[in-house]
């Protein structure tokens, strides 16, 4: 039975982010040919996770002391996601690797307005909420919802090709003096439609990758921003700290911010000596299945 205080959301890829800290004076103590053994078996595993239409990984020069390198993996299920994490750590190059920090989601499409519409909609039919005629008709809407070609698209896009990326976790906050999860949902509902508000007017700026995480990492969310021009993370975060539903009930883990680069880079960021580049990749069509 549903709770008719929830809200739905439609799941898509098993993500899972991983943050190291690079060796540095160790890669250069070994031989060049040594070197670029490493990079090149590195490459080869890497390569086809890009190229897979069933998943995706992205890598990032991270800045700061927290990593150096973030490794993002989409997959279709938290098996693949545990079978891809076992063959990296066969890699040499993970000799050279120091975990930092890691963060397990899916990505996650909210439906805070399609769930009051859902439940109005069964009401005008004259369902009984959470019969099995309810709850039939509930899961046919939910379906059709998560097969709309702008729904799937969302759910199974590819890691954004953009040059800049920042990630952090947040939570809705449930403490003595405010809980997100008491307020009537309708008034719940008000707060995110004005906190999406302030996402859409930077659109064409930034790529937004929205991650659920409850029952499966510390915090309830994970948020991937993804931009051209790393000011615009600044810029959008800040303007959110003033909307009701940021400034009142979210609370905000550690930031990693950097800069993606293509696979065909790593050798320049293994070399340490310039940044390496995002390159232009082959668009391919979102898996809608």
């Amino acid at each position: 039975m549903r709770h008719p205080d929830v809200p739905e959301a439609l799941d898509g890829w098993h993500i899972l982010h991983r943050m190291f800290r690079l060796r540095r004076r160790a890669l250069d103590a070994l031989g060049a040919a040594r070197r670029d053994g490493i990079v090149r078996e590195a490459c080869a595993f890497f390569e086809p996770l890009a190229a897979d239409t069933e998943g995706d990984v992205s890598l990032a020069a991270m800045i700061g002391h927290k990593c150096d390198l973030m490794v993002t993996h989409y997959a279709k299920s938290f098996d693949e996601l545990g079978v891809v994490q076992a063959a990296f750590d066969k890699l040499e190059l993970s000799d050279f690797l120091e975990p930092a920090s890691s963060y397990v989601s899916v990505l996650e499409l909210g439906l805070y307005e399609a769930t009051a519409k859902f439940h109005a909609e069964l009401a005008e039919r004259g369902l009984k909420p959470h019969s099995g005629d309810w709850n039939e008709a509930f899961d046919a809407l939910l379906a059709k919802a998560a097969v709309e070609p702008r729904s799937a698209a969302r759910l199974w896009a590819k890691v954004p090709a953009r040059r800049y990326v920042c990630f952090y976790p947040m939570d809705k906050k449930r403490g003595e003096q405010v809980n997100w999860y008491a307020l009537p949902y309708a008034e719940r509902a008000r707060l995110m439609l004005d906190h999406g508000k302030i996402g859409r007017s930077f659109h064409g700026l930034v790529t937004q990758v929205i991650s659920g995480s409850i029952g499966f990492d510390d915090w309830e969310w994970g948020v991937d921003l993804y931009a051209d021009d790393p000011m615009v993370f600044k810029r959008l975060i800040y303007e959110m700290r003033f909307d009701a539903a940021s400034a009142q009930y979210a609370s905000f883990g550690p930031f990693f911010t950097g800069m993606q680069f293509s696979i065909a880079e790593l050798p320049a960021f293994i070399e340490g000596t310039q940044s390496p580049r995002l390159l232009a990749r082959i668009a391919r069509e979102p898996v809608m299945s």
